[in-house]
């Protein structure tokens, strides 16, 4: 099959309402398709989902170590965080430790989504800064790998000896040479892969423990921060913060942008990508919720699970007069 199938459906009383169609891929330790939906072989952007792909660099180089990065370091390496006050003081002293400024960032200003920041900017009739940008904790491991290899300070440029680590990185673990890359919205390039080979590269990440090598090293060190620290990798109120705290530590998740996620699960060696066609947020959470839960390892019941596979759909007046559900399917292991 090789157009997209429904992953969420929106009902509004009884008459489906919306359809997201989407494709997904669970992928075992040896590579192999172990379920899928959809095409397996589209190519998409991973856009953030792929963080953690991007921040190997970072520590098989030697220089995690040599600066001596924390997992918190290391958790916001891999984070599209909110921007609230314990993202951007920890990116403020990371920075500050390499001796560098906001003004050394190729990430761009943005407003931050957590609340008590943005009011804050707002009140004090202040333009929000890079430290803000939701990819600066990334940005920080760029510009840490960046200083190790004694090279330039343009970092986000496809030549430059950081895009050249990550793309052998990301060729490396997803199994195959990427086709091409696009400019994310930090700036920096995303390289093209199939939902086959971002499922694979999260399969790889899963099964680091069975390796000694240095990469998967540096692979089990990210996801142990990852797990240790969701609420750097995202923030209060995110599915992937929420998600990653219901399953205690047994998985990590990552969202990317324009209906992307992946999960990470140790325990089963497997990985899972998958990718909501037109873009939206809504489905690729409550997808990867449902796809979660029907391979045992989030629980149905809890809340968190339930604010992602069932959210109730409210009025202006908070009348809850619909739902989003995963389409059928999802839910079968």
């Amino acid at each position: 099959m090789t157009e997209p199938v429904p992953m969420a459906e929106l009902w509004r009383a009884d008459l489906l309402e919306s359809r997201h169609l989407g494709h997904g891929v669970v992928c075992d330790d040896s590579g192999q398709i172990v379920q899928a939906w959809g095409d397996a072989q589209a190519l998409i952007y991973p856009r953030s989902s792929c963080k953690m792909i991007q921040a190997l660099p970072l520590v098989t180089s030697g220089a995690a170590a040599k600066y001596g990065l924390r997992s918190e370091q290391l958790a916001l390496a891999c984070a599209s965080h909110n921007g609230a006050e314990i993202h951007t003081s920890r990116v403020r002293a990371w920075l500050g430790d390499l001796g560098l400024g906001d003004s050394d960032f190729r990430c761009g200003s943005q407003m931050p989504d957590d609340r008590e920041a943005r009011y804050a900017l707002i009140r004090g009739h202040e333009e929000p800064c890079q430290y803000y940008n939701n990819c600066s904790g990334k940005h920080c491991g760029f510009l840490t790998l960046a200083q190790h290899m004694g090279a330039g300070p343009e970092y986000c440029e496809i030549d430059h000896p950081v895009q050249r680590a990550v793309r052998d990185a990301f060729e490396e673990v997803t199994g195959a040479a990427s086709p091409g890359y696009g400019i994310d919205g930090c700036s920096a390039p995303n390289f093209q892969t199939t939902l086959h080979g971002l499922a694979r590269a999260m399969a790889w990440f899963a099964s680091a423990g069975d390796r000694s090598d240095r990469q998967s090293m540096a692979a089990q060190q990210l996801v142990a921060a990852m797990v240790a620290h969701p609420d750097l990798v995202a923030g209060e109120g995110r599915a992937c913060t929420e998600l990653m705290r219901a399953m205690e530590g047994r998985v990590a998740v990552k969202t990317g942008a324009e209906g992307v996620f992946v999960a990470i699960l140790p325990e089963r060696r497997l990985g899972v990508a998958l990718k909501i066609a037109d873009g939206a947020t809504r489905a690729s959470e409550c997808a990867i919720a449902a796809i979660l839960t029907g391979l045992g390892v989030l629980d149905p019941d809890h809340p968190a699970t339930a604010r992602r596979l069932n959210p109730p759909i409210l009025n202006r007046r908070k009348m809850e007069v619909g739902e989003t559900r995963p389409a059928a399917g999802l839910l079968s292991r």
